[in-house]
């Protein structure tokens, strides 16, 4: 054998950059389902099942193609658990001159990989051409900057890759359209019914598996529709891009009982294990505007989830690594409630946003941020709990773009590298983005007391705690000055509700 060529689970594209000068008469693709990587933590039984058996259709996909495939199946009695361990194993059998992959998404199995170079079988690490931005360009940006903002990221990146420019101007004279987005839910709104893929003979093997294997881990696989194949990942897109891309900016913040998908794409699940490449999304979009098929605001919106966020995600992971994992600027210590494994609590945003989580693997980003990730900041959760969670039960969900999200955004562990201050809020904002509340126990009207929305007191008791730190911040100075006019007897009545509500839910 010439080349060993080692393909990850979330590496699902031919066009990697391992693949390059592939040859079928002298090359081998490996291909293996690790118990290490299903379950270093627990993850959600559907985001196990997405992934194998992705693999197996992808690995299908290459024997059709008439490439050499050495696929290593979970469910086959063997001592290989990790990928160390099928590689020695495999290189032992079949003695190939060089191993070649494409660089892992996640630091902690780059950290594995760079260990086998020092084995006598020379192992080539090449970089990763899905993404747009290289880690080198992302460094290049970031270093000297006070500030690491994402609009003029993406600003740049729109240039690099002239989408939607007119010259040197972005179209409609502006970056962003968030004016016309994000507004509330309106009644009588014609949502589609999601995309769904029927599983096939290979997914049904898979989910059957996952069953048996991993039967006590998070959520159910019950509702399993997601698409396992790169044809079915183009059908995702296009369904989006015809049915729900107008609509998507304007309702993208948007909450609604018992409606989990609302507009969005769902094509974070095929984008992050590569069925799907960030540009062809990108300019799908591109090309639903110019051919009046839907609004700049929408199209803007989603591009900018892309091509800006999920790019500058990913450069803040590899800029910040190691150290991120161990950011707690707020010095958050308490534990992680257990409503957010069962969606067992009164608070119906909750309930809903963990029980949709449960449902699907999948929930989105305002309910992960302004819900789940909001309680979690108001209420001092550890950091180290936070991510483990949602690193848990989100199929999307892998270290490089989940770690940043929670620990920056979500809960201002890193002290303002990714934001510029904490994304706080009370139940106004839940009340204005959904009608959660009117369905709810809690009083959103109430400020404090047994009846009101824990969001409420929860808000003002975080910046009391918190204010050693936050009240030097810039942005927060209004905020601050609000709640030092409060009298001395409103502040205490906060603290009471908080502390009452607290103990409660920490079983203190």
């Amino acid at each position: 054998m010439r080349h060993l060529i080692y393909i990850f689970g979330d590496q699902l594209s031919q066009n990697l950059s391992s693949l390059e000068g592939f040859d079928p008469q002298k090359d081998c693709i490996l291909m293996a389902e690790v118990l290490t990587e299903a379950t270093y933590v627990k993850h959600h039984k559907q985001k196990i099942a997405l992934i194998f058996s992705a693999m197996r259709h992808f690995a299908q996909s290459l024997r059709e193609k008439n490439y050499s495939v050495i696929y290593k199946k979970l469910d086959e009695k063997t001592h290989l658990n990790d990928f160390t361990a099928v590689l020695n194993d495999v290189i032992q059998t079949h003695q190939p001159e060089k191993v070649i992959l494409t660089e892992p998404s996640e630091y902690r199995v780059l950290e594995e990989v760079k260990l086998w170079q020092k084995n006598s079988t020379p192992i080539d690490i090449r970089q990763d051409h899905r993404f747009l931005a290289t880690k080198a360009q992302f460094n290049q940006w970031a270093n000297g900057r006070k500030q690491l903002r994402m609009e003029y990221f993406y600003r740049d990146m729109r240039r690099q890759y002239n989408i939607l420019m007119s010259g040197d101007k972005p179209i409609g004279d502006q970056w962003n359209f968030d004016q016309e987005n994000r507004q509330p839910p309106k009644a009588g709104l014609d949502i589609p019914q999601p995309f769904s893929v029927k599983p096939d003979a290979i997914t049904h093997e898979v989910l059957e598996l996952v069953e048996n294997k991993f039967s006590d881990h998070f959520g159910s696989l019950d509702q399993f529709h997601m698409a396992t194949t790169r044809q079915g990942a183009l059908d995702a897109l296009d369904f989006f891009i015809k049915h729900n891309l107008a609509l998507f900016g304007t309702y993208q913040d948007a909450m609604l009982m018992d409606e989990p998908w609302l507009y969005h794409s769902h094509i974070s699940f095929y984008l992050n294990c590569g069925l799907l490449e960030p540009l062809e999304c990108i300019q799908a979009a591109e090309k639903a505007y110019h051919n009046d098929n839907a609004p700049i605001n929408a199209v803007e919106g989603f591009i900018r989830q892309i091509l800006g966020w999920r790019e500058y995600i990913r450069g803040i992971y590899w800029h910040m690594m190691p150290d991120y994992t161990n950011l707690n600027f707020l010095n958050a210590k308490n534990p992680l409630p257990e409503f957010y494994w069962n969606a067992e609590t009164d608070m119906r945003c909750l309930q809903q946003s963990v029980k949709q989580t449960i449902d699907h693997a999948y929930a989105h980003h305002i309910q992960r941020l302004m819900v789940l990730g909001n309680f979690a900041l108001l209420v001092g959760i550890d950091p180290k709990y936070v991510n483990e969670w949602f690193l848990i039960v989100y199929a999307d969900a892998y270290e490089w773009v989940e770690l940043p999200n929670v620990s920056g955004m979500a809960l201002f562990a890193d002290g303002g590298v990714l934001g510029s201050k904490p994304y706080a809020a009370s139940g106004a904002y839940i009340n204005k983005m959904s009608n959660y509340c009117k369905h709810c126990v809690y009083k959103v009207s109430d400020k404090t007391g047994p009846t009101a929305c824990p969001f409420n007191y929860l808000y003002w008791d975080f910046l009391d705690r918190n204010k050693e730190v936050l009240a030097k911040n810039p942005r927060m100075r209004l905020i601050y000055q609000a709640y030092h006019r409060m009298s001395d007897e409103k502040k205490e009545t906060i603290k009471s509700s908080a502390k009452s509500f607290l103990n409660i839910i920490f079983h203190k």
